[in-house]
């Protein structure tokens, strides 16, 4: 059985390995959801509890699906962390983000609606509202933990100050963001941070969104798919980071592990704050990151790994420039 860890100073017993479950509704091509709710509960069967979605993941659809996924099963075995805030037309086109008190308090509801559950475990805004202060957003959700509706506040991709301000208004759990061995900017100021406040890490993008899992193939992405667009995904920056995994995958081998299994493991291996959240979307996937769960990296180990995949050496931002400048975690 996977160990278990507490979300920082104040948050839930979580697995130290969660499941983001976006990729089984929305932009990454293609899902199978049949294939996709048999991964959910081979996830719960393995011991892994913390499951990662977001309201506006296919408009309300990863919701449902994990709604689906979880009929006939005790509400408790399950800790649900919900995003909300992102505001998206009908074609899917992103409009900016609505953290107001009122909108914090309307998204919930048709959020407890769609997953069938009287609470959630983890409320965050899924970004910062540049037109709301912080303050207001927590306080908002602060009121849904006294009238029962959440159970832990936590933040996504927001700065230390964001972080210092949101926490002097209500106890965070957790702080969701990017982190990987190519993407490593939390280490200067956010990770101190929230080790300062008592806050834990949920990291998601922890194979890069597919890049640095050992599977990608050159221009693998298309149509709908997100990584079509993204900068790391893009002619020659593609192939230098396709040139990092093959480093990372001679590390790899040589210890018996795949490049998925090295670079979760190392995420792990940064902290018990830090957990990573894995978004397998089928069980050979799944199959292949719980074998992290099992690795014990060592000092020399992780010396050798970023060795091969040096800090800032990824070739790219994680976002394009417009994304990246609404993004208050990166100012």
């Amino acid at each position: 059985m996977i160990a278990r860890t507490t979300l920082g100073k104040t948050g839930p017993n979580v697995s130290r390995i969660g499941l983001g479950c976006m990729g089984m509704s929305a932009l990454y091509g293609p899902a199978d959801r049949t294939e996709a709710i048999a991964t959910i509960h081979a996830s719960l069967e393995a011991g892994i509890n913390l499951l990662d979605t977001g309201d506006f993941y296919a408009m309300g659809h990863n919701e449902l699906l994990i709604a689906e996924a979880l009929k006939g099963r005790k509400r408790e075995d399950a800790v649900i962390s919900v995003k909300f805030g992102a505001q998206r037309d009908p074609a899917g086109n992103w409009l900016g983000y609505d953290a107001r008190p009122q909108a914090v308090k309307t998204a919930l509801a048709y959020t407890l609606q769609r997953l069938g559950t009287d609470y959630i475990d983890i409320y965050r805004p899924a970004r910062l509202d540049p037109n709301v202060p912080i303050e207001e957003t927590v306080g908002a959700i602060a009121d849904m933990v006294k009238a029962g509706y959440v159970r832990h506040i936590g933040l996504s991709e927001v700065g230390a100050a964001t972080i210092r301000k949101a926490a002097s208004v209500h106890p965070i759990s957790d702080l969701q963001i990017e982190y990987s061995l190519i993407s490593r900017g939390i280490e200067d100021a956010i990770l101190p941070t929230c080790r300062e406040l008592g806050i834990g890490v949920t990291a998601y993008g922890v194979l890069s969104r597919g890049l640095i899992s050992g599977h990608w193939q050159k221009q693998q992405a298309s149509g709908s798919d997100f990584r079509a667009h993204s900068p790391r995904f893009q002619g020659e920056n593609e192939e230098k980071n396709l040139a990092l995994v093959e480093r990372l995958r001679a590390v790899a081998e040589a210890k018996g592990l795949t490049v998925a299994q090295t670079a979760i493991a190392w995420v792990s291996a940064q902290g018990e704050d830090i957990v990573p959240l894995v978004g397998a979307r089928r069980r050979d996937r799944l199959a292949e990151a719980l074998g992290s769960t099992d690795v014990t990296l060592t000092a020399a180990d992780l010396a050798e790994i970023e060795s091969a995949v040096p800090k800032g050496a990824a070739a790219g931002s994680r976002y394009a420039p417009a994304q990246m400048a609404s993004l208050d975690s990166e100012r």
